[in-house]
């Protein structure tokens, strides 16, 4: 997540203080990604080092003031113009666990599995809930009709993830089945032990159990103020 590009945007509607930069962005983003004052103001002062960002005097309550410069214009618009990498995914841990899960003394990775689907589950349905509460606002044409549409598209970004996530749980758990009904029993490692690698030549589908998945974990549903 890139704080230090959304204060831009934010900046870019006028002058801003610390905590009214972290009220407008989490407004944004429905407390999605939740920012304390201490990392606002760590940032801005990052965003004032590199001169994207200047102070700007203070407003009637003694707040002081920043303001984007040139600099900052041109950093934020090539934010916007530019993709974001995927050539370096962010580590995710689901994938990291199940990675690590696998031949895992004492570890049932299935269990490990089933219990991930519950949680993902649950958390889609929270998103739905609260899409269903933001295209209610929007529909009411509120007057934070902007704010309401951004976090529609947060929600609706987190739905698609975490549908996603379920679908790759299951394919997860069927690749374990077809690789246990196929490995060779030993007295070391009695019955479909989750650890068994496949033969040569063996499930070269894409996407086995730890290969470094993109997708993120759902997470518990979060909070939108209504």
């Amino acid at each position: 997540m890139s704080i230090r590009h959304g204060l831009l945007a934010l900046l870019e509607h006028g002058p801003r203080y610390g905590s009214q930069l972290r009220t407008e962005f989490e407004s944004r983003t429905g407390s999605t990604w939740p920012l304390n004052v201490g990392q606002v103001y760590t940032t801005l002062g990052r965003l004032e080092r590199d001169g994207l960002v200047a102070q700007s005097g203070e407003d009637g309550a003694g707040h002081a003031l920043y303001a984007i410069t040139d600099a900052g214009r041109a950093e934020l618009h090539t934010w916007f113009e530019q993709p974001v990498d995927r050539t370096s995914p962010a580590r995710d841990e689901l994938a990291i666990k199940l990675a690590m899960a696998v031949g895992a003394p004492g570890v049932d990775i299935r269990e490990v599995i089933q219990s991930q689907r519950r949680h993902t589950v649950k958390a889609m349905q929270d998103y739905t809930r609260l899409k269903a509460q933001a295209l209610a606002a929007l529909e009411g044409g509120g007057s934070r009709e902007r704010d309401d549409v951004a976090w529609l598209l947060v929600l609706e970004q987190l739905i698609f993830q975490t549908e996603a996530e379920a679908r790759w749980l299951d394919h997860c758990e069927s690749r374990l089945i077809r690789l246990s009904a196929t490995a060779p029993a030993t007295a070391a490692e009695p019955g479909p032990g989750p650890g068994v690698r496949p033969a040569p030549g063996a499930g070269t589908e894409a996407g086995g159990v730890g290969a470094g998945s993109g997708v993120a974990s759902g997470g518990g549903a979060v909070g939108r103020r209504r």
